[in-house]
């Protein structure tokens, strides 16, 4: 999480004109999407004909039609998204605070518009207007979706990035990089680092970012390494004078400021920044596993189980028909798990080995020198069997944990299901992962399933613990689709 500093609008120049190309692109896919959506409402409500929408209350000789209505929607439609700041460089390839402006514009448009025809007694079709507000809003969206993935790719590529300069501990510097390192959908590139201390060291420990000097030297490195950004981090050295000092020195460079707090795995929706007197305060919300958030997530979790029963119900007595007469064996496989506060359930799936397979696991694992290992995964398991490949692949074998979703015992998002030997690992924060219920998909499964290590699915587990929100169980379903359709780290 940054909170940007910036006394006047000069300060993002540079980062305007990086992306200026890209802002131009989006504009023109914006205009050319509302015109799309208001031709067609017009079509489809009016076919060819050009109606008129009848006197105003201000005007009552002044007859309009729809055609230059149109034409001025698809102008105030653009001009309302350019005042919601949705080609400001700041927010592009956010994400969420990029839809949110998208759709907070709309809404005011149209918002807007039902009132003054409601004033102004301009009798606009209803029809016309159910037409263009949702249809517009979903191609808006769709149309930033697609140009932000085009952006991200570009990003991770060296594209569109700007350079910083990290100032502050060594300790906190390094971790700040990390992060930003394994962001590079963030459009920005650490090119070095000014430290308080250890000045001995070459690089920040565990990265290849530079030390380029002490705390007073990040003009000089700023200079260097054509950085745009400078990132603050804690530091007892960074006295208040000091970082106001520092903000006061990048104004006539056009320099961005960036303060980096020692706060990592908190998401936006839990921090709240708060003006008082001279200063902000960061309010920082703790994490509620009970309540009425759990109600939504468990209303939805009833409802989408129920329909996904139903709706595969033929899938799953194909499959079933499959697995019996592959071997004779039975056709689901149910394994003893750990959910939520520690209680034990089992776990609904597909059989994909064969039967007896547990028997073997034992002497499989002391094969491969895995044995005591957390989430291990044999390589090559010789116990799948050939129709068991294909439904552990299409991820058809862990569709019966809706039975578990709709029993209660997991829910369709949620952190990875654990086993006894791997809960027995949990130190105190790992154990903070049996606050919720586990889940069928989680953010382990669109961020590499098998290819995790232990400590990176724990990582990305108690980060959704911490930070779970609803709209962020449909982006993690939404993945979860196109994660299994690529396969990756299905095993």
């Amino acid at each position: 999480m940054a909170v940007s500093q910036s006394s006047n609008g000069s300060r993002s120049a540079r980062r305007t004109d990086l992306l200026r190309p890209y802002i131009i692109r989006l504009l023109m896919t914006d205009a050319l999407v509302i015109m799309l959506t208001m031709s067609f409402a017009h079509l489809v409500r009016f076919g060819v004909d050009d109606p008129d929408v009848g006197p105003t209350i201000w005007l009552e000789h002044l007859q309009l039609s729809y055609l230059p209505i149109t034409a001025i929607l698809v102008a105030l439609w653009l001009l309302v998204l350019a005042a919601y700041h949705t080609y400001d460089a700041r927010y592009l390839g956010s994400g969420t605070e990029e839809y949110r402006n998208v759709g907070g514009a709309t809404f005011l448009l149209f918002g807007g518009l039902a009132v003054f025809s409601y004033l102004a007694k301009l009798q606009i079709s209803r029809g016309y207007f159910l037409i263009a507000f949702p249809l517009g809003l979903v191609l808006l969206l769709i149309g930033r979706w697609l140009w932000r993935k085009w952006l991200n790719r570009q990003r991770a590529a060296g594209r569109y990035v700007t350079r910083a300069i990290i100032v502050g501990g060594l300790n906190t510097a390094a971790a700040i990089a990390k992060e930003v390192a394994a962001s590079p959908d963030s459009g920005l590139k650490v090119a070095g680092c000014c430290v308080a201390d250890h000045l001995e060291e070459k690089v920040l420990p565990g990265t290849d970012v530079p030390v380029l000097g002490t705390l007073d030297d990040y003009m000089q490195a700023a200079d260097q390494t054509d950085a745009d950004t400078i990132i603050l981090t804690s530091s007892r050295h960074l006295t208040p004078a000091k970082v106001r000092r520092i903000s006061w020195s990048l104004e006539p460079t056009q320099r961005h400021l960036v303060l980096a707090p020692s706060l990592v795995d908190v998401a936006g929706p839990r921090i709240h920044v708060r003006p008082m007197a001279s200063m902000s305060l960061m309010h920082v919300e703790t994490p509620r596993f009970d309540g009425r958030t759990q109600l939504i997530k468990r209303a939805f979790d009833l409802v989408a189980s129920s329909l996904g029963l139903i709706i595969l119900s033929p899938l799953f007595a194909l499959v079933a028909v499959v697995v019996k007469a592959q071997d004779g064996g039975p056709v689901f496989f149910k394994h003893r798990r750990v959910g939520r506060g520690g209680e034990h359930f089992k776990m609904w799936k597909f059989r994909s080995m064969r039967v007896n397979a547990d028997a073997e696991l034992h002497t499989l694992l002391d094969k491969q020198g895995k044995t005591g290992k957390p989430l291990f995964k044999i390589d090559d398991d010789p116990r799948i069997t050939r129709f068991g490949h294909f439904i552990r692949k299409t991820s058809i074998d862990e569709l019966p944990q809706l039975i578990n979703v709709l029993k209660g015992d997991m829910s369709l998002v949620g952190p990875r299901p654990q086993v006894d030997a791997e809960v027995a690992l949990y130190d105190k924060s790992a154990a903070r992962r049996l606050n919720v219920r586990p889940g069928v998909t989680g953010l382990w499964q669109v961020s590499g399933r098998s290819n995790l290590t232990w400590e990176e699915a724990i990582r990305l587990d108690l980060y959704y613990v911490e930070n779970w929100s609803f709209v962020g169980d449909l982006q993690i379903l939404f993945r979860t689709f196109r994660a299994v359709s690529k396969a990756e780290g299905a095993k």
